[in-house]
């Protein structure tokens, strides 16, 4: 086996070569290794951070949003393998799995190794080496230096396109002015009296939350200008030189299983950031996403009743991002699909959640949402492209328009993608016809019926 590849003007350290290799191990990466590996495949996650998850732990993206589709084993395996780390909550009926970041983090970690897949964590992929349209090699930078990881097939499940954009595949990115979805930057906040917290905003007959019970689980929100029952209270904020305006943008918050005390908030929204696919744009964000927290912090500890003891518990190690780039695949999914349910006769997923998108202008944009059972199909031929024969793409980084992305994002959503990826890979592993040759057809049919 070969040790080392010149790479450049240098030689560099060959670390290993597997049937499989996956640059990224958000829902999407982690739900595409389990697919290989369980079916016996050498394989390897290469992700940029130490627990796998993704979005979902280290962005603190919970929960799962609302899906009443079926969906492949991969997500009925992974809600089985967290109720071993901690409790998960399904809402009165909702669909809406409220959940830790830790308990995903290790249920992920603890079904994926069992299966003998392997993980490269705090690595990121900065280069590919290409012969014949097919990935040979992808150079990572780690705690050694630069090194090649060889392999057969490879899966795209970065979020943005990264292995993608380093293999010149066409992609997209942002609206039609060239604007990204809205970034938030999450953080957790303990020593909460919750009860007394909920009491209050009932008492404002506030129409936004609805979970009344003592002991369950909480949601509040308030948006500046759309006549949320707390408004008032965070103008008083402002007018005290706590907050400023802007942090009036977006305000959520929930609690979270397993964390008496603690609630998880879905702000601030790094309303500045028009661009996130900026490197330096994206810093100076982070910096005010950070003086923000700070703000915010402060105005619930001296404001807001139930308030009275928290501290800050941790901020996002990881940004918020709901879209950057999209690949341009053998077929573009467009915001039409979602209205008119689309069947394709390669579909090896489904998505039922609306088009969500926070604007960086238009504030939120909605589609109506679908009844329970409704769905529309996600194409295998959306997850492949024209210009590398071995590579398949997973998650938020398929192939759609700006808007189609919007819907396709959410995690259940993007866990059955990541499986159809991995299964992909288990039938070129075994048939030798390249990914982007395969019809999705067979791969359906390996991944059996909806559950």
């Amino acid at each position: 086996m070969q040790t080392k590849i010149q790479y450049g003007s240098r030689e560099i350290k060959v670390l290993k070569t597997y049937d499989t290799v996956i640059v990224g191990g958000g829902s999407a990466g982690s739900s595409a290794g389990y697919a290989s590996a369980k079916n016996g495949f050498s394989t390897l996650i290469i992700d940029k951070a130490i627990r796998l998850g993704g979005s979902a732990t280290n962005a603190l993206v919970t929960p799962m949003m609302r899906s009443f589709t079926n969906h492949h084993q991969n997500f009925y395996d992974l809600e089985n393998e967290m109720k071993k780390f901690g409790e998960t909550r399904d809402q009165h009926g909702t669909a809406q799995r409220w959940f830790s970041a830790e308990a995903m983090a290790d249920a992920w970690e603890s079904l994926y190794t069992s299966c003998g897949g392997e993980l490269l964590y705090d690595a990121s992929v900065c280069d590919v080496i290409l012969e014949e349209q097919k990935i040979k090699y992808v150079i990572a930078n780690t705690i050694e230096g630069l090194v090649a990881i060889g392999g057969r097939q490879f899966v795209d499940a970065s979020g943005d396109a990264v292995l993608s954009r380093l293999s010149d595949v066409e992609v997209l990115c942002g609206d039609e002015e060239g604007n990204n979805q809205i970034t938030s930057l999450r953080f957790e906040v303990g020593g909460i009296d919750i009860e007394k917290y909920r009491e209050y905003v009932f008492s404002l007959d506030d129409t936004y939350s609805i979970h009344r019970i003592k002991g369950d689980q909480f949601e509040s929100a308030m948006v500046a200008g759309k006549n949320f029952a707390m408004e008032p209270l965070f103008r008083k904020g402002v007018e005290a030189g706590i907050l400023i305006p802007q942090d009036l943008h977006y305000f959520q918050n929930f609690t979270i299983p397993d964390k008496t005390g603690v609630m998880s908030f879905n702000c601030p929204h790094l309303v500045d950031l028009k661009n996130n696919t900026h490197a330096l744009e994206r810093s100076a964000a982070i910096v005010y996403g950070h003086q923000c927290i700070r703000r915010l912090v402060r105005f619930l500890k001296e404001m807001m009743p139930g308030f009275e003891n928290c501290y800050l518990v941790q901020v996002a190690s990881m940004l918020g991002v709901r879209e950057s780039w999209q690949i341009v695949g053998k077929l573009l999914m467009h915001e039409e699909d979602y209205p008119r349910k689309a069947r394709y006769k390669d579909a090896v997923a489904r998505g039922d959640w609306y088009i969500d998108v926070h604007s960086a202008n238009k504030s939120l944009v909605h589609q109506i949402s679908y009844q329970p059972g409704d769905y529309y199909e996600i194409p295998y031929r959306a997850m492949i492209t024209n210009e590398v024969k071995n590579l398949v793409v997973a998650g938020r980084c398929i192939s759609t328009t700006f808007l189609m992305q919007a819907s396709v994002r959410i995690i259940p959503t993007c866990i059955d993608m990541g499986e159809a990826a991995g299964m992909a890979t288990v039938l070129a592993n075994q048939s030798g016809t390249p990914l982007n040759a395969l019809d999705g057809k067979d791969i359906a049919e390996k991944l059996g019926e909806y559950r």
